[in-house]
């Protein structure tokens, strides 16, 4: 079975974050595709361009973000992006579907801001950058010192240094979460 995960972005995305995740994605043999507002090019905070390179596909548009097509939601930082991308009612409704169906909602950096907007952090359990700290205090998450911290299908990482053990977290909820549980013998 091929996990699919969106990660979901705009101009002035922390490019380590983007390029980190997408490519990781890939190589762990996921589909992955990367989100903007209209499917619309756009550039990262030190100059990456999406989409990435000329074997990528082209981006989709939040308008085809469909709970079903997805088995996690990947929210990037740089502070800008996530800013910009929580003000999209089209995001905040399919990250809050995301959340209903159980599916892995991961926010990394300033990403969790999407999160905090979309309402989904309530009672839960997560690290935050210490610049979004408080929104996520705000938003009535128990925010703990950490690099990552999973809650159930949820997944928050502090900062980008760490993104590598945000992904081993992304994927191991995601197969938890989908695994087949064996068959009860008779």
């Amino acid at each position: 079975m091929t996990h699919r995960a969106v990660i979901v972005t705009g101009p002035g995305f922390q490019d380590h974050d983007v390029v980190y995740t997408y490519y990781r994605l890939l190589e762990e043999g996921w589909h992955a595709d990367v989100a903007t507002r209209d499917g619309g090019e756009v550039t990262g905070k030190y100059g990456v361009p999406l989409p990435m390179d000329k074997t990528a596909k082209p981006l989709v548009s939040f308008d085809q973000l469909d709970v079903a097509g997805y088995d996690a939601v990947i929210l990037t930082g740089g502070h800008e992006a996530p800013d910009r991308v929580r003000q999209d009612a089209r995001v905040l409704d399919f990250v809050r579907g995301m959340d209903a169906a159980g599916k892995v909602v991961a926010g990394l950096c300033h990403g969790p801001w999407i999160m905090v907007s979309a309402g989904v952090l309530r009672g839960r359990r997560a690290c935050a950058y210490i610049g979004l700290r408080d929104d996520v205090v705000n938003a009535g998450a128990h925010v703990v010192d950490g690099d990552v911290v999973v809650d159930g299908h949820i997944v928050t990482c502090s900062y980008y240094g760490y993104v590598g053990r945000f992904m081993q977290a992304v994927f191991e909820t995601v197969r938890e979460r989908t695994a087949t549980p064996e068959p009860v013998a008779p």
